[in-house]
């Protein structure tokens, strides 16, 4: 249904046939959306981004829809943020449409926690294997090397504390399995690429209902880490390389959506149609074509326009 947003949309441009389109979907509080979104879009309207229409995805929904004829997505992106904080936001070039690929993260995305620092407790090193994730995370370590620095200090350990890891410490985000077995249930295959471990990544695959998984293996001797990997590393490059190459398989046109929270995801953040950072680190959102600040992964639902009659209980 159409929003009534106050005299700055007065003068609609219309989507007639033939003009680029910029769409932005935008969850933000509802009891001060209408107010500032009147100022969203006069200074939308100053840096030369007319809005066209601005409508609620359906009735009762709290997704608002913005529609332009043309314009520069980090700018729609950079002036929402500032007048709606916090939000869940995509921003799309064309028409949003349910993807049949989605590419995700796994630790601080799928699941709360990152593995190998709820690992390090059990070895007594979290504080310092924790600050080095932190790091590459924000991108200020390369992270192959930042990995196999903390692969290294866990040498010796049991490996036994994996699986009282997974048990005691490893939890899905809230909407994680949701939103897996809707989006399978439309017909999008699922992927799994971490920078992580396959001792966690195939248990959470399977209880969140993901297709495949992609990650590092750890070597394990005489029922302990041996501080190495075993195979090559899956990084940054490993996840875009998987999003093209499962992108490719679908063939052309078929949409993709990537999910992650820090440095190492931007390849397949900016490689995915919609890329969307999940309560990411800065130079990861900076990257992404919108972001989940506000809701649960359930929100990207949403942002899809799947309808909650249409989502799958999990």
């Amino acid at each position: 249904m159409p929003l009534a947003v106050g005299p700055a949309m007065s003068a609609s441009l219309g989507l007639e046939d033939g003009f680029p389109m910029l769409i932005a979907r935008l969850i933000a509080e509802p009891d001060w959306l209408e107010t500032r979104l009147d100022a969203a879009i006069a200074a939308l309207e100053a840096r030369g981004l007319r809005l066209a229409e601005a409508t609620m995805l359906e009735e009762g929904g709290d997704v608002l829809q913005l529609s332009l004829p043309n314009g520069d997505p980090a700018v729609l992106r950079e002036t929402l943020a500032s007048h709606f904080e916090p939000s869940d936001l995509l921003v799309s070039r064309a028409a949003i449409a349910v993807p049949k690929l989605f590419v995700s993260d796994m630790d601080s995305t799928m699941i709360g926690q990152e593995c190998i620092d709820e690992l390090a407790d059990y070895a007594g090193l979290k504080p310092q294997i924790a600050a080095i994730t932190e790091r590459a995370m924000q991108g200020e370590l390369d992270f192959p090397s930042a990995l196999r620095e903390r692969v290294g200090l866990l040498e010796g350990l049991e490996e036994e504390a994996i699986s009282r890891c997974l048990a005691d410490r490893i939890r899905p985000e809230p909407g994680a399995a949701t939103l897996v077995a809707t989006l399978r249930a439309h017909g999008c295959r699922t992927v799994l690429v971490t920078g992580g471990f396959h001792h966690f990544a195939d248990r959470v695959a399977e209880q969140i209902g993901f297709e495949r998984v992609v990650g590092n293996r750890l070597a394990v001797a005489g029922g302990r880490l041996t501080g190495s990997l075993a195979g090559p590393i899956s990084d940054a490059s490993t996840k875009e390389a998987t999003l093209r190459e499962e992108a490719a398989r679908l063939g052309t046109g078929a949409r993709t959506l990537g999910m992650g929270d820090g440095a190492n995801d931007i390849p397949m953040l900016q490689a995915a149609d919609y890329g969307i950072a999940y309560r990411a680190k800065p130079k990861a959102r900076a990257a992404a074509d919108g972001w989940i600040e506000r809701g649960d992964l359930t929100a990207v639902l949403s942002l899809l326009g799947i309808a909650r009659k249409d989502w799958v209980a999990a």
